[in-house]
């Protein structure tokens, strides 16, 4: 698959010489006590956001890591971890594997707590995982999975799906874009393996999780990311595309459909001091409560006066009820 191969020498070369801007995410680098990220890895930060997240890392989780980079967001995932193997990094990229290796090395003189042995760099593809079935705690990728077409990405969502702990979370950050895209940008392999011109519309993203199974998806961040204008890209108008964190649970699906949290809550105003719809959902007055999109709708079919739903912030803090 041609787009495949452009992708594989994009970041062959990118392994081996740093490129600065080649995904120019604006997240500042995690500082905790303790974690100093060697600029090495700060520069060969390929990502569009964060999959770390604090929240999903207690308890020590077994964690997997697709498509390596160099290596920044496995040495934060291994800051939670702190065992050996804890880790698994999984690339395809010789180049990249190899200058993640050497990373884990600089990391280790800068950071007491950290052995290279933490982290474990299987060489794979993420249409075929070198993982066990039902292993893995948190699974990760950040600006990968943008860049499949719609039957890999299937295989890609899959493959994590299968690895994945009943409960488990698979955590991402990818492109996505609310306008259509014209042909010639869409088969443009370059730009496709740039983490352009393979932007879904938020919608058709979150399908391709619950047609797998995810059972519960959540949006916690959308943020600007490029633009593509008709100077510079094959278009005849500015395309605005944005960046999103995702979580995708592996819960089992309830009989009614998947639980989507866009970041929208329920505050009930009324004269009790609280509304119980007898379905498990209970607005405590003047309370905002987190909601999935499924029950905001069954929560406004109700038409009551006193109930305010709003509108989807996409950003997701956790809590609340479906």
């Amino acid at each position: 698959m041609s787009y495949l191969n452009a992708t594989h020498d994009l970041y062959k070369e990118a392994a081996l010489t740093p490129d600065v801007g080649l995904c120019c995410t604006t997240n500042p680098i995690w500082e905790l006590p303790g974690l100093k990220v060697p600029k090495i890895m700060q520069e060969m930060n390929y990502g569009c956001g964060s999959t770390v997240h604090a929240r999903d890392l207690g308890n020590s989780p077994k964690t997997l890591y697709v498509g390596v980079g160099g290596g920044m967001e496995l040495l934060q995932f291994a800051y939670f971890n702190r065992q050996n193997g804890g880790v698994i990094g999984v690339d395809v990229v010789d180049e990249m594997l190899e200058a993640s290796r050497n990373n884990f090395k600089i990391a280790e003189s800068e950071n007491d707590w950290f052995k290279s042995e933490f982290v474990e760099l299987r060489k794979g593809d993420a249409l075929n995982l070198p993982v066990e079935d039902n292993i893995i705690d948190v699974a990760a990728q950040n600006c990968l999975f943008n860049i499949f077409k719609e039957d890999d990405l299937k295989r890609a969502i899959e493959e994590m799906y299968r690895v994945l702990k009943p409960h488990g979370r698979l955590v991402m950050s990818d492109p996505v874009c609310e306008q259509p895209m014209n042909d010639t940008l869409r088969n443009d392999d370059r730009l496709r393996a740039l983490c352009l011109s393979g932007s879904l519309p938020i919608k058709d993203y979150v399908k391709a999780l619950t047609d797998v199974g995810f059972g519960t998806i959540e949006i916690r961040a959308r943020k600007p990311y490029r633009i593509l204008d008709p100077k510079h890209y094959p278009t005849e108008e500015l395309i605005y595309i944005e960046s999103i964190e995702v979580a995708a649970i592996k819960d089992p699906i309830p009989e009614d459909g998947p639980c989507v949290f866009t970041g929208k809550a329920a505050i009930y105003f009324g004269g009790e001091d609280y509304f119980d719809d007898n379905k498990g959902h209970v607005l405590l007055k003047n309370q905002p409560l987190a909601v999935c999109d499924k029950t905001a709708g069954a929560l406004a079919s109700l038409g009551r006066e006193d109930i305010f739903i709003s509108e989807s912030t996409y950003h997701y803090d956790g809590g609340g009820c479906c």
